[in-house]
């Protein structure tokens, strides 16, 4: 599952996104993207970039669609989004963010969150999936680092 947020749309990784998930899928991979409501800066952003670059409309899901999804997931793509996957959300009463619906990736397998940096998102709030076990970082420009796993991808076909 791949969850896009505001990085992506500001870096514009949307099309070698794209051509990566093709390469999945020619590979019998079973790919989808789950679309907070609020991932971006306005609801429908993200849904609107990924339309742009052609991704099949079919696997694109909503929260309430696919939140369950995720403890039976392999693998979480986290494209340049924060807020809306901080584990905070439900696990902290105490969080500026608590009960906020969120996108429960650190549930899944493997989670590799992709972000330029650290930093916390626009709730100014620490995400604490970042720290998890199953988390790796890889950190830099949303649409370089998608060109090279797409390149990756290629390599592996």
């Amino acid at each position: 599952i791949i969850v896009p947020g505001y990085g992506l749309a500001v870096a514009k990784g949307q099309y070698p996104l794209k051509e990566m998930v093709e390469v999945l899928r020619a590979a019998g991979k079973k790919v989808r993207f789950g679309i907070h409501p609020v991932a971006g800066r306005m609801p429908g952003q993200l849904n609107v970039l990924l339309a742009e670059a052609g991704v099949p409309y079919d696997i694109v899901e909503e929260l309430e669609e696919i939140n369950d999804d995720f403890d039976s997931t392999d693998v979480v793509l986290v494209i340049g989004a924060n807020d809306t996957v901080n584990s905070a959300a439900e696990d902290d009463p105490n969080s500026e963010i608590a009960g906020m619906p969120v996108m429960r990736v650190w549930k899944a397998n493997q989670v590799i969150v992709m972000k330029r940096s650290l930093a916390a998102g626009y709730a100014g709030v620490d995400n604490p999936v970042f720290l998890k076990d199953n988390t790796d970082m890889l950190l830099g420009d949303a649409k370089e680092t998608c060109e090279k796993l797409a390149v990756g991808c290629k390599a592996l076909a």
